[in-house]
């Protein structure tokens, strides 16, 4: 149960078993050996070079002009961390602390950071023992790195901040303490090398992309279940149309409805009605869109977790430190607006789903509620994922389009991509509470056309739901409905329907 940190690439399988059984974090003896080596090259070039570094025996940003003397390269470093600790708001999710750590340990393990092992080893013990430094959600630009929540990640190194520790909020002194933690005292270069980086964007990127492998594919299934449920017609979803133009995702939202719906009594019914509606004859195309954007998205993710994104970056191997601008947040900024605006339109075509199942318009009452009017039923529901859908489109303005300058003029152009990483996390968690609107609407209108089965995969997938959520037979208090439905998504596991 103990994950080593090696050069080799981290993929998302890895980081969600990290995450969801808990392992515990190590170096391995060769990620040693590169931070040690690396170290030690720096050492030597701070000793003998009559050259001004950057951020090592410079100030920072505009003030690079600035020489620092050898006695205060450690309090500059320390300076740094204290002075860029700016996050403000709401705390981030406490898994996305856990990814910065993770992410972080891994970036300066790479040996092209300079920092000393004892710092790495800090960083791997507070992951290790769930001592989560409190990051807010605000205040990173996404260029030179994710400066303020960064350095709030990392005051704790030094004594300072705040933690969490058995979900309550302590000084960090005195968890440091509680573990015979001394302060680290920072070498030349290892404040920029923690806070300069893109682990803040990329930890929310990859937080929001372990949400999204599931939300696709829930998508597929609850969609099944809705059209099962508004007497849609399989037609739409035979291989020869996706053929003809073969987007990958298309084709894989075909076959995966084809299967999910192989021996339902409800698709050998005869149909009257010769077109469904784009919200359910549309799916492979919508839903198949979204599949292959995540799909690409994930891949620019992955290439960016594994990359070194501090500065300036050291080359032992060519004797060279270079300043560049690895830090800057366009790659992901970019395609976090994109995933954002992807999966806002799962969220989209739910919701009208939603409204059609509660039309009235096919074999299921209006409202999905016996002696409406008396009862609402399903009336409500329907609203709140309008307001969700809308709520998105507002949060789908793409960030990466703005750039405000800083430092002085020396920052003149930024990502914005911090803001990105956030809103598309907010999205991601509406998209899922739209989809456990249209499970429970979908849930509701085919039970009351029992005794008619769906198919064996999504009786069992329905059965296992109405143990959270019950059939509706009068109105009740709804929200308390759409909160379990919610979890009930959270938490479910997946059987192989494909």
């Amino acid at each position: 149960m103990t994950h080593y940190i090696t050069p080799e690439k981290l993929t998302f399988e890895q980081i969600e078993k990290i995450l969801t059984k808990k392992y515990k974090l190590a170096l391995s003896d060769e990620s040693k050996k590169l931070i040690n080596d690396c170290k030690a090259y720096l050492d030597h070039k701070i000793a003998t070079s009559d050259k001004p570094l950057y951020g090592i025996t410079t100030g920072f940003g505009s003030l690079c002009k600035i020489s620092i003397s050898q006695e205060d390269l450690s309090q500059l470093q320390a300076n740094l961390v204290m002075s860029h600790a700016c996050s403000l708001g709401e705390p981030v999710h406490k898994d996305i602390i856990r990814l910065m750590l993770l992410l972080k340990a891994h970036a300066l393990s790479l040996g092209k950071s300079g920092v000393q092992q004892v710092t790495v080893e800090r960083i791997i013990d507070m992951f290790n023992h769930d001592v989560l430094p409190v990051v807010k959600e605000l205040g990173s630009l996404g260029a030179s790195g994710d400066l303020a929540p960064l350095a709030n990640l990392f005051l704790p190194l030094i004594g300072e901040g705040e933690v969490f520790y058995k979900n309550k909020i302590y000084p960090a002194k005195e968890i440091n303490a509680k573990f015979g933690w001394e302060p680290i005292q920072l070498g030349a270069k290892e404040g920029l090398a923690l806070l300069n980086g893109t682990q803040f964007m990329s930890s929310h990127a990859v937080y929001a992309l372990l949400n999204a492998f599931k939300v696709v594919k829930y998508a597929d299934i609850i969609g099944a279940l809705s059209l099962e449920a508004y007497d849609g017609r399989i037609d739409p979803f035979l291989p020869q149309i996706h053929e003809a133009r073969p987007h990958p995702g298309q084709i894989e939202t075909a076959r995966n409805i084809r299967t999910l719906l192989e021996g339902s009594e409800f698709q050998k019914m005869e149909k009257t009605h010769v077109q469904d509606p784009y919200s359910f004859r549309c799916m492979p195309q919508v839903h198949g869109a979204v599949k292959d954007t995540v799909a690409y998205v994930a891949s620019v993710v992955e290439r960016e977790i594994n990359s070194v994104t501090d500065n300036p970056t050291i080359f032992m191997e060519d004797d060279l430190i270079i300043s560049g601008g690895n830090f800057h947040g366009e790659p992901l900024a970019l395609v976090l607006d994109f995933l954002s605006i992807a999966i806002a339109e799962l969220g989209s075509i739910s919701e009208r789903r939603v409204y059609r199942l509660i039309a009235g318009d096919r074999k299921t009452p209006e409202f999905l509620v016996a002696n409406s009017g008396l009862n609402s039923g399903f009336m409500i529901p329907q609203y709140a994922a309008a307001a969700i859908v809308s709520k998105n489109k507002q949060l789908c303005s793409p960030c990466s389009v703005d750039s405000i300058p800083s430092s002085n003029e020396q920052e003149d152009h930024v990502s914005m991509g911090g803001n990105a990483a956030t809103k598309t996390v907010k999205v991601i968690e509406n998209v899922e509470r739209v989809l456990a609107i249209e499970l429970m609407n979908a849930a509701q209108a085919i039970d009351m056309q029992r005794p008619t089965k769906t198919s064996a995969y999504l009786e069992n997938f329905l059965a296992e739901f109405r143990t959270i959520v019950p059939f509706n037979s009068q109105d009740r208090v709804m929200y308390q409905d759409i909160e379990a439905a919610v979890e009930f998504l959270k938490q479910g596991e997946f059987a192989n329907f494909e």
